[in-house]
Order: C-alpha cells, then sequence, then structure tokens
C-alpha cells in the first residue's frame, strides 16, 4: 500500500502516522500509474521523527528531486517510472536492519539509502550482502560504513568519511597555530571512529600535540562545558568537536556563557550541520569562533544546473533564499547518488540487484550538480567523492553555511 504525502510542512505528522501503521510514504508523483509499466523502486531509511534533525528532509528532497527529473526524461528501462519508498529507522540500528529486509523484499527495488547516522548505515551495510541488496550513504561518514575485507562490498558512499574530516579540522587547527588539541567525542561507533582518526593524524604529525579525549554519552548529556574547562586547564588551544545537533547546542549556549576569553576556536564534524544550528543557537552563534567541515556539495550554487536544483529545494521548502537550505550539502549528494544509481539500472538492463551492484563498480563518468565522477566508483573503491572534495565552512549572519 502507498500514501502521498502532500506538503513538506505535514511531513513530520504524515510521516509519525504511516511508521506506526507500518505503511510505505510515497511522494507526489513519484508512483507509478494505476495502468503504467511497473515501477522501479528505491528506498531511503532515515530518522524521520526526530524533531531536530534537517538531514533527512534533505536528503529526502535530493531524491525526489532527482526522482522527478529522471522519470520526466523518461525514467528507467524503457520507461518504467521511479518510486521512492520511505521508512523511518529513528536512529536505531536495529530499525534500520529491519527496514532494509523489509524493503529489499519489495518487488523491484534495487536499492536502499541510508542517512547520516554511521551506526545505523554501518549495520545495514553488514546485512546488504545476505540480502543481497546495495547500500547506498550520501551522507554518513563513519569508517565502518565501507569494510575493505567485504567482498563483494554492497555498500557505496557518495559523501566524505571520518579520516578526511577530522584531517580537514586538524589541518586547519595546525595552520592557525593551534598545536595542543582537545578532542570531545560521542561514546558511539562514530565517536570511536572519529578518535582513531585524530589518533592517526596526530601520530603522523610531529607538530600536533592530542590532549586525552574527552568522551560524553550521546543523547544523554545535559552538560558539556565541564570537558571544555578541563581541556582548557590542560593547555588545550584549540577544540575538535564530533557531535550533532543537540549536543551542539547545549555546548555552544553553555560556552556563550563564558567570558569570550574562555572559548577555544571549535572545528567541527559535521553532525551538527544536521540540523538547523543557526536555529537552534540563535543570533549569538556569531560569537563563537566554529568552523564546520562540509564537502564541495556547499558550492553547487556555483553551477547553473546546481542553482536551479537549489532553487526547486527552496521552494519545496517554503525559503525565499536556496542557500539557506539547511544540511545543504545532503541535498547535492542524494541527487548525484541516485543519477548514479540511474545510469546503473540502465546499464544492468534490469532491476536484479547483483547487476546494478555490479555496474555501479563500472560506470561511465558523469557530470553531478556535486562534481564529476570519472568514475564515481570501482570494485576497489566505494567512495565517490575524494579528500580533496571536503572543505571548511561558517555560518554567517543570515544563517547561511559560506565555504572558508
Amino acid at each position: 500500500m502507498s500514501v502521498t504525502l502532500r506538503q513538506p510542512a505535514t511531513r513530520r505528522r504524515c510521516l509519525g502516522r504511516l511508521a506506526a501503521a507500518g505503511v510505505a510514504a510515497t511522494w507526489p508523483g513519484l508512483a507509478a500509474r494505476a495502468q503504467g509499466p511497473a515501477p522501479v523502486r528505491v528506498g531511503l531509511t532515515a530518522e524521520f521523527k526526530m524533531s531536530l534533525s534537517t538531514s533527512d528532509d534533505a536528503l529526502r528532497l535530493g531524491l525526489q528531486l532527482a526522482v522527478e527529473d529522471i522519470n520526466a526524461s523518461g525514467g528507467v528501462l524503457g520507461g518504467r517510472p521511479l518510486q521512492l519508498e520511505l521508512r523511518d529507522d529513528r536512529s536505531v540500528p536495529a530499525r534500520g536492519v529491519e527496514n532494509l529486509r523489509e524493503l529489499a523484499a519489495l518487488p523491484d527495488l534495487v536499492a536502499v539509502f541510508g542517512s547520516r547516522f554511521s551506526p545505523v548505515v554501518s549495520e545495514m551495510a553488514q546485512v546488504a550482502p545476505e540480502v543481497r541488496c546495495p547500500v547506498i550513504t550520501p551522507w554518513s561518514a563513519g569508517n565502518t560504513v565501507l569494510d575493505p575485507k567485504r567482498r563483494p562490498e554492497w555498500a557505496f558512499r557518495v559523501s566524505l568519511n571520518d579520516t578526511w574530516a577530522l584531517r580537514t579540522l586538524m589541518r586547519a587547527a595546525q595552520a592557525e597555530g593551534h598545536s595542543r588539541l582537545g578532542l570531545l567525542v560521542p561514546n558511539s561507533g562514530w565517536g570511536r571512529s572519529c578518535h582513531a582518526a585524530a589518533e592517526a593524524y596526530a601520530a603522523a604529525h610531529r607538530g600536533v600535540q592530542l590532549l586525552p579525549a574527552r568522551w560524553y554519552n550521546w543523547g544523554g548529556e545535559s552538560t558539556l562545558v565541564e570537558h571544555v574547562i578541563q581541556l582548557r586547564q590542560a593547555g588545550m588551544q584549540g577544540l575538535v568537536l564530533v557531535a550533532n545537533e543537540p549536543e551542539g547546542k547545549v555546548l555552544c549556549h553553555e560556552l556563550l556563557a563564558l567570558p569570550a576569553a574562555s572559548r577555544p576556536p571549535i572545528y567541527s564534524h559535521w553532525g551538527i550541520a544536521a540540523g538547523d544550528f543557526p536555529q537552534l543557537v540563535g543570533a549569538r552563534l556569531a560569537e563563537l569562533d566554529l568552523r564546520v567541515v562540509q564537502t564541495r556539495a556547499l558550492l553547487m550554487h556555483r553551477d547553473p544546473r546546481g542553482q536551479r536544483l537549489l532553487q526547486r529545494a527552496a521552494q519545496q521548502m517554503g525559503l525565499a533564499d536556496p542557500l539557506r537550505l539547511p544540511s545543504l550539502v545532503g541535498l547535492g549528494h542524494a541527487y548525484d547518488a541516485l543519477q548514479l544509481l540511474r545510469l546503473a539500472v540502465q546499464q544492468a538492463g534490469s532491476t536484479r540487484r547483483e547487476a546494478v551492484r555490479e555496474a555501479l563498480e563500472h560506470l561511465p563518468a558523469h557530470e553531478g550538480v556535486v562534481r564529476r565522477y570519472a568514475p564515481a566508483f570501482t570494485p576497489e573503491r566505494h567512495e565517490a567523492l575524494a579528500e580533496s572534495d571536503v572543505l571548511l565552512a561558517r555560518w554567517d549572519a543570515q544563517g547561511r553555511l559560506q565555504a572558508v
């Protein structure tokens, strides 16, 4: 059974009802007509019921707009429309795996997209060979999502990874004269992945001293500033932060209550940008020396195709300024990822998932809105982006992320 969700503004309320009923959600114009060719299905499992999250909106919208464009140009496999199936995983790994199994059982489903939470996508990637379904992530950065020992590998990423993110953050801190770095990380798979990446960078760069990491419990902390105070007392010059938007909000509010001289420069992973962070923190966000890692998807407005995509997305979300779209990079990653999947389905010539997985590893060059993929993947490399695609950004006074 498919249900049409009518307006972006009512999306969460509708999805809550759908999730409770165990019903698939299909977006306007994405379902096959009753008398038309059978649809080719694509799944997305994400944290749709998390009230502060906006990355799920960005990913869903990127996929939705790609489906609209593909269907408007004739669909796939000789005129079959794509259909987007949505499931809520509430950021719970077991639920993500359950959604993957359920989606993989649908007729003519060719792949499932994951959302931002690396523990969820990592467990989905482990199950993907069993259900023989490609798992594609346009956001989650965890190094455990892709496993070089897994052959064949069924997971693919159009995003950055934790190694690239931490290198970029620590390299920037070092370039600005901050050699004694503190690390604040969640006690989770994502935190452990980032901790390992930070230690590897420090071990390879003699001029960097990484202080003992400070760990916090994800989703269970009402205060974080004591970690920063203790790191400052240990001589920290710059803080490398690994956090999502709820914890980032808590920390920023606490830092803003301190004298300006007590606030360290912050080099943050992009979890805080998975929500509308300027709205969460407020106008005083500008008082913090805060940089956040992003990818070149942040720059897609410089290209006419990317600009048009942003304008369409802003219109759907009711925003006058396309650059004010929260979690903007997820939009570009998801759009490009589905276009790459379209090429794979066409190359496979069927919805047989083994053939689609094989085709993803042997795609022709493709000009995306984020970058040119030449090619996106190979049998040895399932990362569509490169470390050179990673950059740092700041929020401006209008709440827009601007590359620095």
